[in-house]
């Protein structure tokens, strides 16, 4: 199969959705999809939160022992299909609003079926 680098760019997420697909995972069958921001404080990861929750997303919080700077993750979990539109998108709508709160986006997962 050739790869269509609108759809799986050459970069990490590209990468992986093209490792997925190729592993045989049907990428449009809708599924959730973590995604992590970190912070420097509970506080900010807290504030945060509040705001995926008033948003109606499903999210769980914790301490982050791999980055000293940022040691609290906040992990979202949209349900959707595994696209790069949709990855990049959501990815996107994260760093604007953790910018406040002085979060990094850390990434996404989702197992590859």
């Amino acid at each position: 199969m050739e790869r269509d680098l609108t759809l799986f760019p050459e970069n990490d997420i590209g990468e992986y959705l093209w490792s997925a697909l190729n592993a045989g995972d049907d990428l449009s069958q809708a599924r959730e999809i973590e995604f992590t921001v970190i912070f420097k404080t509970q506080e900010q990861a807290l504030k945060f939160g509040n705001l995926l929750l008033e948003n109606n997303q499903k999210l769980s919080m914790c301490p982050y022992e791999q980055n000293e700077s940022h040691p609290w993750e906040v992990t979202a979990y949209p349900m959707t299909n595994a696209s790069y539109e949709n990855i990049i998108a959501y990815k996107n709508l994260l760093e604007g609003g953790a910018v406040e709160f002085e979060g990094v986006f850390d990434g996404f997962y989702f197992p590859i079926n």
